[in-house]
């Protein structure tokens, strides 16, 4: 668990640095963002590449996968609807449409599980043999996916219809049907300075694709999340012969990725840089309220309370978006112990750098006002929170195993 620590110690030293460097950058600031942002998705590629190497999928079971979407679409889903109906019920004048259009916008900072910091974490916690862990990654992996498809009808109800959309869908499609297609086939280098470079390109063709589209039509440009393109690249990755990604998987401290030491070593590194630029990422709180939006909006006319109000707020939004994602818990009731689905449940509460993008998509259409602010301080508790959720997790999985061993002693004594 000492990486465990590790990582979320530097979560939390990036979160305070994001909170203090903008004033101190004074014109660097717009530069120093996007160096942070370019680094903060090519490491996420990288761990991304990683997992889809090791990724296991039984193409004799498509039914099942089906049931897993359809659960990690009630964990974005739930918490997306409960937050945005908060923001809209207490937050916003009541009656409005345009309350409720950007309450939704806004409240979808609740609904992605942070892919990146989850499996590193979980990886560093030595819970990649679990079937948790394997059932958590790929609800994670459809979680994310699931929170890209639900901002289209978002970006529909803000700007409208447009042809740029309906790429995007084609284009994650096409991903998806290449990683089912290919699975493991490609024969290309798999060593970490290729795996840097692979990650690097994929951030290269999304920005050049954003920058170009917005260029086009600066309301809806075309941005495809880094974390899927990475994911379906370790897919089709294929391992070379007489490797096992999964020989140390019970090891404490494993990362996912090859299996020698100078392969863990630099996953360690990156997943550890990793934590630091999400916590980074983190727009500053305290500026927010001086936010009046880039445009006028509803939210950004809304009066900021005190400082204490806000902290009820924060607590009301954390616990219903943590209490979306419960839906796991009453699933899988065939396959696991009511612990381990409580695991998985927890599992999902870990946000970060997809959130954050949201908050700052919602900066960019001049959402603003008490809501931002509550929005960013949830997340920035959320990440506080991370490494106890983790501890939570491997405990409450330590306790299934317990119980389910002293379940098959009990009728062997009794007998």
């Amino acid at each position: 668990m000492k990486k465990v620590a590790l990582f979320s110690l530097l979560l939390v030293a990036g979160m305070i640095a994001s909170q203090f460097l903008p004033g101190l950058l004074g014109d660097a600031e717009a530069s120093f963002g996007w160096w942070v942002r370019m680094l903060t998705m090519i490491a996420l590629s990288f761990i991304m590449i990683h997992v889809g190497y090791e990724f296991e999928l039984r193409k004799d079971q498509l039914r099942s996968y089906g049931w897993d979407y359809v659960v990690a679409m009630t964990a974005a889903a739930f918490p997306w609807l409960f937050v945005a109906g908060y923001f809209a019920l207490v937050l916003m004048p009541e009656g409005s449409w345009t309350a409720w259009k950007e309450a939704l916008l806004a409240g979808r900072f609740a609904a992605p599980t942070s892919a990146g910091v989850l499996f590193s974490m979980l990886a560093a916690a030595g819970l990649s043999a679990t079937w948790f862990f394997r059932k958590t990654r790929i609800l994670a992996i459809f979680d994310d996916l699931d929170t890209v498809l639900l901002m289209i009808p978002l970006k529909i109800m803000i700007v409208g219809f447009a042809w740029q959309l309906g790429i995007l869908v084609v284009l994650m499609a096409g991903m998806i049907w290449l990683a089912w297609k290919f699975l493991h086939r490609w024969k290309i280098p798999v060593t970490w300075p290729w795996v840097i470079g692979y990650a690097t390109v994929i951030v290269a063709v999304s920005e050049l694709i954003y920058v170009g589209s917005k260029g086009l039509d600066a309301a809806v440009p075309i941005h495809i999340e880094v974390l899927l393109p990475a994911f379906v690249l370790g897919c089709v990755m294929m391992r070379p012969p007489g490797t096992d990604p999964h020989v140390d998987d019970e090891r404490d401290g494993h990362q996912e990725g090859p299996e020698s030491a100078e392969e863990q070593k630099v996953a360690t590194i990156i997943s550890a840089v990793f934590m630091a630029l999400v916590g980074l990422s983190m727009p500053a709180v305290a500026s927010l309220g001086e936010i009046k939006g880039a445009v006028s909006t509803l939210s950004a006319a809304q009066p900021m309370p005190g400082w204490g109000t806000i902290a009820l707020h924060v607590l009301a939004v954390s616990f219903l978006a943590n209490l979306g994602k419960m839906f796991p818990m009453f699933c899988y009731r065939k396959e696991a112990h009511w612990k381990e689905r409580l695991a998985i449940a927890i599992g999902m509460w870990p946000r970060g750098e997809v959130g954050a993008g949201i908050i700052v998509l919602s900066l960019g259409y001049g959402l603003g006002g008490p809501m931002l602010v509550i929005a960013v301080s949830s997340l920035a508790l959320n990440l506080l929170l991370t490494g106890v959720f983790i501890v939570w997790v491997k405990k409450l999985l330590a306790s299934a195993t317990e119980d389910k061993a002293r379940a098959v002693i009990a009728p062997a004594t009794a007998g």
